[in-house]
């Protein structure tokens, strides 16, 4: 399942989407704004804007992920929007009847979304005192 999103990605509500009773492991990773994002300046807030088909994107990485490990499931969620410190980014979850499959899956499937040609992003900085 992928999903492209504006609104807040909730960690409490995706467990149940990507977990089924053959999973042995479940693996998530969340992507969050950090206060620096590597300019050295600090970052209010980074906008994320799709251009182009992002949800093709991300249905392509979702087969790649389900084609290259044995999963039970995926699930990719990417956020657009100006998002503020703290805030979630995306998400990668992977469950499979192993706990390797699951977290390389999953470590891929992070280097992937960092990767989308689709998703365009534009660091906004603190204004300093």
């Amino acid at each position: 399942m992928v999903k492209l999103v504006e609104t807040p990605i909730d960690p409490a509500s995706v467990y149940d989407s990507v977990c089924s009773s053959f999973s042995g492991s479940v693996v998530f990773h969340y992507a969050v704004v950090k206060k620096q994002a590597g300019s050295g300046n600090a970052t209010a807030c980074i906008e994320y804007r799709s251009q182009g088909d992002s949800l093709q994107d991300l249905e392509g990485i979702a087969q790649e992920l389900k084609g290259r490990w044995k999963l039970e499931d995926c699930l990719l969620i990417r956020r657009t929007g100006c998002l503020a410190v703290g805030e979630i980014i995306s998400l990668v979850a992977a469950s499979s009847p192993n706990s390797e499959d699951a977290f390389e899956a999953c470590k891929h499937g992070i280097s992937r979304l960092k990767k989308m040609s689709t998703i365009h992003k534009t660091e906004k900085f603190a204004e300093i005192p």
